[in-house]
């Protein structure tokens, strides 16, 4: 049903589109950026009859350690394990490349914004145990709690 393959810079705008669809999720800078990062990170998309419905970048911050920068859906395919398929690929990979820890920040729970009461469960659901709160996260608008979440892929001593 749903195929997830290495990202290509011909993908940018697609997973922008897909931004675009979410505004509830992703401020209006978001698409480019996605289309930014795309270019300067590695990348996995999912598909489903050849077209794009979700997509995962990944920054590589050290040897052992790796940030997820972006992941989104197509709203109409949320909720039916085309993120799962998403971050399962790239935890597997990132394992295999040596990577012990993947990091991800999300909007915090303090912010009381009801949209992310689902993502922050995505998270957790998958391992991923918040360590922090931030606020402000340089780079995040004042007033918007970045959640700091991190999941182990192999023990670490």
């Amino acid at each position: 049903m749903f195929a997830v393959r290495p990202g290509e810079p011909g993908d940018a705008v697609d997973c922008a589109a897909i931004v675009r669809e979410l505004p509830d999720y992703f401020t209006d800078d978001v698409p480019e950026k996605v289309v930014t990062d795309l270019s300067a990170h590695p990348a996995w998309v999912a598909t489903k009859s050849g077209v794009l419905v979700g997509f995962v970048i990944v920054d590589h911050r050290s040897a052992r350690a790796a940030e997820i920068l972006w992941m989104a859906v197509a709203p109409q395919l949320r909720g039916r394990g085309v993120g799962t398929l998403l971050l399962d690929r790239v935890v597997r990979d990132l394992t295999e490349s040596g990577r012990a820890v993947v990091e991800v920040k999300t909007l915090d729970a303090g912010a009381g914004y009801e949209p992310y009461l689902a993502t922050r469960a995505f998270w957790e659901r998958r391992g991923f145990v918040q360590i922090d709160m931030i606020d402000p996260l340089p780079g995040w608008q004042p007033g918007n709690p970045a959640a700091i979440y991190v999941a182990a892929l192999t023990a670490t001593r």
